[in-house]
């Protein structure tokens, strides 16, 4: 191949840039076998008691999980070096021409990880409504006097089934004498 202004071949920078952006695809492949080997790393290195073994222990679900994330990573790399590609999206509630809503975006992750921060000291079920309230408040609700009602409900809600009804004790922080 050729440029049709000097007759001189392309620069292999913009091959190789070209090759990538065919199957960008592999960058999900990536993903997934980052995920899966943390995951199995993860799984692999769980310090078990003996006396909590049984047929299943807590080892099986992590380990099923990590090997399920490497063979969909290898399998996805496959299909993608073999030519196959994503299907675009055509679902008539998205306009393709509009840009990507990175405010959005960036809103959503600080509440993550905010959320993530707070879940310690705060405990769950403040962390938790802070967490419902920005993510409904990132997504365009602007309604202040019904949205944090609303998140504080669902996050007590939550906080009761996970730790009364499931056994799954979230961190209390200093609600906890109350709860």
């Amino acid at each position: 191949m050729t440029t049709e202004t000097t007759g001189t071949p392309p620069a292999p920078t913009a091959e190789r840039r070209s090759w990538l952006r065919d199957r960008s695809e592999l960058g999900v492949c990536i993903l997934l076998l980052a995920l899966g080997v943390l995951v199995l790393t993860d799984a692999l290195t769980m310090d078990v008691d003996i006396a909590q073994r049984g047929p299943v222990g807590p080892k099986t679900v992590p380990i099923v999980v990590g090997a399920g994330l490497l063979l969909i990573a290898a399998l996805l790399a496959v299909d993608v070096l073999r030519g196959g590609r994503g299907e675009a999206e055509a679902g008539e509630d998205i306009d393709l021409s509009e840009p990507a809503d990175w405010r959005t975006v960036l809103l959503l992750a600080g509440v993550f990880l905010g959320a993530a921060v707070l879940i310690e000291p705060l405990g769950f079920p403040i962390a938790g409504a802070l967490l419902f309230w920005g993510a409904a408040y990132a997504l365009g609700s602007r309604r202040l006097d019904r949205d944090p009602l609303i998140a504080a409900v669902i996050s007590l809600v939550t906080y009761a089934v996970f730790n009364n009804l499931l056994g799954v004790p979230l961190p209390g922080g200093p609600l906890m004498g109350v709860l």
